[in-house]
């Protein structure tokens, strides 16, 4: 039976698949969709959004958003995540999936084996993004729109590296998060179990937790990263970032503990003329720059024993 015949085979007019996406990894939002199809509209290929590629997700869902009787995808936020549970979160998600259909549905048929106590009747299906083309339809809505939230918390955090895992926990993200931390947008009651073992904080260096904590203070700031550990022949550069017509080159200085000098002291004249030769090569790589170029430095001042930030503080134009 394909998954068209067994939509057919329930004899029921207007009735929504409802599925979620991102209920595994350690950040982002959890994202859920339901979709009312059009037997008459036929939509090749659908599947489980899992065992399709990423372009067939998104030229499905292109085909999906033309043919489909009514559809809608909603999400779950990192904080209702954390305060609920995720099984909660994904619920609440689904509920709002199917509430914010044009056309009120019949029946919601749900991919999996728990009721999410929808405003229509319901009935689960386990396996459903495989069985049901409603289903399927609406596991490739929520997975796309998923992936693209995550290819935008990639931009405002760059230095998780969020498009290549999409949050979920992989080598390369928990490597991200040794080195930098959590951001805002990692599920803490994710991380807690890691952090009771010490598998995340005994491998973070000083430096490269300041970095990171340096980053979500800038992007609190308003400020846009553009750009993490810029490499060049003279050195490197810890953060460039952008605000208004301003362009700051900023190097981090962080300690933990009691400190015998201000961190700022450390951004000694040879290391002031490594950094200027630094933008200046960044800069002739990018001459269609129009932006103000502006050396900043942050400090950030970590509690020897948490490892918590105690004080950020950004000095602009920390030196000429």
């Amino acid at each position: 039976m394909t998954l068209w015949e067994y939509d057919a085979s329930l004899g029921i007019a207007n009735f929504c698949g409802v599925d979620e996406a991102g209920r595994g990894p350690l950040a982002g939002d959890v994202y859920a969709a339901a979709v009312i199809l059009d037997p008459q509209k036929p939509i090749e290929g659908l599947n489980d959004s899992k065992k399709l590629s990423a372009k067939k997700r998104e030229a499905l869902y292109d085909e999906i958003k033309e043919k489909a009787v009514a559809l809608s995808v909603a999400t779950a936020s990192v904080e209702e995540i954390d305060s609920l549970n995720i099984l909660q979160a994904t619920f609440l998600a689904m509920r709002r999936a199917v509430e914010g259909l044009s056309v009120k549905p019949s029946l919601a048929l749900v991919d999996g084996d728990k009721n999410p106590k929808l405003p229509v009747p319901g009935r689960c299906l386990i396996k459903g993004d495989a069985t049901s083309a409603s289903i399927a339809a609406a596991s490739i809505l929520a997975k796309v729109e998923r992936d693209w939230y995550m290819e935008e918390l990639d931009r405002q955090y760059p230095q998780y590296l969020f498009a290549k895992h999409k949050g979920y926990g992989t080598k390369l993200h928990y490597e991200m998060l040794n080195a930098y931390g959590p951001s805002p947008v990692h599920r803490m009651t994710f991380l807690k179990k890691y952090f009771d073992k010490r598998e995340l904080t005994s491998t973070v260096s000083v430096g490269a937790k300041g970095e990171g904590i340096a980053s979500q203070y800038l992007l609190e700031q308003g400020y846009r990263i553009v750009e993490v550990n810029y490499r060049s022949p003279y050195g490197e550069i810890d953060i460039i970032a952008s605000k208004g017509d301003i362009l700051a080159f900023v190097e981090v200085k962080t300690r933990s503990g009691r400190m015998i000098a201000e961190p700022r002291e450390a951004v000694t004249p040879s290391k002031q003329q490594k950094l200027r030769q630094t933008a200046m090569l960044y800069l002739s790589e990018r001459e269609e720059n129009s932006l103000q170029p502006r050396f900043d430095v942050v400090e950030v001042l970590l509690d020897q024993k948490t490892g918590l930030p105690l004080r950020v503080e950004q000095i602009e134009n920390a030196f000429t």
